[in-house]
């Protein structure tokens, strides 16, 4: 057997076995979206209190486990939303404090506006 056959007997027998596996997992979910910061927080707090509800029974059963498994994918769509829009809302705070050092009362009321919007989707 040569080199070439031989990788691809490997590479072919690879992929049925992952094949395998994968018919293992359950069906996957994209999950609600997350289109903008309120929907994030929204959908965070429902589905982190969804979570929570699930988490505080004495077991779970195979049907907790899948519902688990689909609420995760929502709560990572927020994070994700979360997570992008507070790393854009630090620069703008960034801009806030900058503004403040250098005199700059129209910077510091500009970007303080559009911060607070943002901060005060996080903490109402």
């Amino acid at each position: 057997m040569n080199i070439k056959t031989l990788l691809l007997t490997a590479f072919c027998s690879g992929l049925i076995a992952t094949a395998a596996v994968a018919d293992d997992r359950p069906s996957h979910f994209k999950g609600e979206p997350a289109p903008d910061l309120k929907t994030a927080v929204a959908n965070f707090s429902s589905y982190n209190q969804q979570l929570a509800d699930l988490l505080d029974q004495d077991e779970l059963t195979p049907q907790d486990l899948a519902k688990v498994h689909e609420l995760s994918y929502t709560i990572e769509n927020a994070l994700e939303k979360i997570n992008e829009e507070t790393d854009s809302m630090a620069v703008t705070l960034e801009e806030v404090h900058l503004g403040s050092e250098t005199n700059d009362p129209e910077r510091v009321q500009e970007n303080g506006m559009v911060y607070l919007e943002a901060a005060q989707t996080l903490v109402p």
